[in-house]
């Protein structure tokens, strides 16, 4: 142990310092290199995982579109169902309505003009309801020649009220 020391006191303080510079470096080295192995073994365990991850998202998204599509599928017959159930309702209360004479002889009397004997019936027309029936339901010149109907859209044409 002595001869070490006089080794060491035999060098100068700048080659000490040299000597303890390279084992430094060679330790930094070292490390430095166990660091990056590490890095690629982590860097392909990554890209591993990444690449099963995207596989399933792919192999997924197919068969989750379908789901969604069909479930929203479903829920419209399902609404349809309802819509139609509701309108069944509604036609068998106006069946059981009809199976009542009362309310049979309350329609004919007012969509037919039925009266009964001895009653004397009245029908007044509005010649302004006609007309407005007309251009509602766009036969207003059904009976008129062509000509007749071009002239009458040129002179609506020409007012600036309708």
């Amino acid at each position: 142990m002595a001869g070490n020391r006089d080794r060491f006191s035999t060098f100068s303080t700048a080659t000490r310092l040299k000597q303890l510079g390279e084992r430094t470096a060679a330790h930094v080295y070292r490390s430095q290199s166990r660091r990056q192995v590490r890095r690629s073994r982590l860097t392909g365990r990554a890209a591993l995982l990444a690449l099963v991850l995207c596989t399933l998202v792919v192999a997924l998204a197919y068969p989750m579109r379908q789901y969604v599509s069909q479930r929203s599928e479903i829920a419209g017959q399902q609404r349809a169902a309802a819509a139609a159930g509701k309108r069944l309702e509604r036609l068998r209360d106006e069946k059981a309505r009809w199976q009542d004479d009362a309310y049979a002889e309350q329609q004919a009397r007012k969509h037919l003009h039925f009266v009964r004997p001895g009653e004397i019936s009245y029908i007044m027309n509005d010649p302004g309801a006609e007309v407005a029936e007309q251009r509602r339901t766009g036969q207003a010149g059904a009976d008129r020649p062509w000509y007749s109907n071009v002239w009458d859209g040129v002179d609506k044409a020409d007012r600036p009220g309708d």
